[in-house]
């Protein structure tokens, strides 16, 4: 099974599949201000039909006025040795009436043959430049990405931080009922999201509690090759889910598990340790949050879009 020539481009679209999904999360506008900071540090794994396919780190730190967010992660186990490769990204931005609103975005993926690096710089929620280095090729097939599909979007990073608005308990069926229109530097798409269910998780290591199990759907927009199976394969899918977990001392939710249906069985992303630092006049211990993402970037040899 190992030695298979059909495993690698499984193993490697079930990664950008995990990435897509997850990099792409809505993060919902509101009103209301945040009463807290707060900070997290996650260790994550991926898993494909139950084989580890990659590792990787997640910190946040949100204050009153500014946040960050870094992730970085890399093949591992069997994957590891059939396309070694590995990723980062990043987003900061400010804090406006409880959202997060992103100034700066930045990612590089290393693997055998390249390294690209992506950056995007916004403004209230508009594209005011970007950039890939190297420079991709022009393909007629490729459907064009205008001015106003980089109006109104949010990076990928700070789009998998959740917001939820209002005073009460923020792991609710609520927190699905939202959607974002997602620029990644190269792809202009919408997540959307829907309430599937709420469970109670209990981590190796630290968080115990409720998480919210939302249904992912993704609307590929412009900036793809429509023939890509890659893209075909996420359009048409219906049983992706993403549940999420509060990050102590805000009403941002963060992605807690990922999976996503494949050919060789469901690919699966989740957090082994996941540290929430609230701000100690608080009072609260930190928390351990499993999630097994970060190395899904890492997976890609070449451009699935």
């Amino acid at each position: 099974m190992f030695n298979s020539p059909h495993l690698a481009p499984r193993l490697d679209r079930a990664g950008r599949l995990a990435l897509a999904a997850f990099c792409g999360l809505v993060l919902a506008w509101g009103a209301e201000p945040v009463a807290a900071q707060g900070k997290l540090e996650a260790q994550y794994e991926a898993t494909l039909a139950g084989i580890p396919v990659g590792k990787g780190a997640w910190n946040i730190d949100i204050q009153d006025d500014v946040f960050s967010a870094a992730a970085s992660g890399g093949t591992s186990g069997i994957l590891k040795s059939i396309a070694n490769g590995s990723g980062t990204g990043a987003s900061q931005g400010r804090v406006v009436n409880g959202a997060l609103v992103a100034t700066g975005y930045q990612a590089s993926t290393t693997t055998s043959k390249k390294t690209e690096t992506i950056h995007i710089t916004l403004d209230k929620g508009n594209v005011k430049e970007f950039g890939i280095v190297p420079e991709p090729p022009v393909d007629p097939d490729r459907i064009v990405v205008t001015d106003a599909h980089r109006r109104g979007v949010w990076d990928p990073m700070t789009s998998s931080l959740l917001r939820v608005p209002g005073t009460g308990d923020p792991v609710t069926p609520e927190a699905c009922h939202s959607g974002a229109p997602v620029f990644d530097g190269r792809m202009r798409y919408d997540l959307k999201l829907d309430f599937k269910r709420m469970e109670t998780v209990k981590a190796e290591k630290g968080y115990r509690g409720p998480v919210v199990v939302c249904a992912l759907y993704f609307v590929p927009v412009a900036g793809y090759i429509p023939d890509r199976p890659v893209i075909k394969y996420l359009a048409a899918q219906r049983n992706i889910e993403i549940a999420f977990a509060p990050i102590a001392g805000t009403r941002i939710l963060v992605p807690f598990r990922l999976r996503v249906p494949d050919a060789l069985g469901a690919g699966d992303a989740g957090s082994d340790q996941l540290h929430h630092h609230p701000p100690a006049a608080q009072g609260c211990e930190d928390a351990v949050i499993p999630f097994r993402h970060s190395g899904a970037r890492a997976a890609r040899a070449r451009n699935p879009w």
